[in-house]
């Protein structure tokens, strides 16, 4: 399944013309600077939906909140969210003040953009479009669906449960 919402940010406009060749994985690191990366985060027995946003996406700003309530209902249960931002070194402050304006309760992952495009082009064959991007991983760590745009969280649940 595949949601269709598509929407557009100026940061995804411009990585899609910076975006490499596919082999090159993204360097992703925590905000602690921590090396870290998708495969740390899904296969583990729950639903795992990543999150690919940018702090001055303007979607992700008015959307973050819904995600923010969706962890804390799903984590000790059946479903986290692990976010990965888009704004890289040049941006880190901004991406921090992301988190803390949004009170970001999720584990978040912070690359360099044209490495994280890259990476979704590897994971999807598809083309990057924008943030925010969604991808949705089964507890078993397989990549099931994948969205360019907000997602309504109870659209995410009820493709959970199709997907048991």
């Amino acid at each position: 399944m595949r949601f269709k919402i598509p929407r557009f940010t100026f940061i995804g406009f411009v990585l899609s013309l910076l975006v490499l060749s596919t082999g090159v994985s993204a360097e992703l690191r925590t905000f602690e600077g921590k090396s870290d990366g998708l495969n740390n985060h899904t296969g583990k027995g729950k639903w795992t939906i990543v999150m690919l946003w940018a702090s001055d996406c303007h979607v992700c700003n008015q959307e973050a909140d819904e995600y923010v309530q969706f962890h804390k209902k799903h984590k000790d249960t059946d479903a986290q969210i692990l976010g990965v931002s888009l704004d890289g070194k040049a941006r880190y402050k901004e991406a921090k003040t992301f988190l803390s304006k949004h009170k970001i309760n999720f584990p978040s992952l912070i690359g360099e953009p044209e490495e994280v495009a890259t990476l979704f082009q590897e994971l999807t064959g598809e083309d990057w479009r924008g943030t925010p991007t969604f991808l949705v991983y089964s507890p078993k760590g397989e990549l099931l669906a994948q969205q360019v745009g907000a997602v309504p969280t109870d659209l995410i649940e009820q493709f959970m449960a199709a997907n048991k």
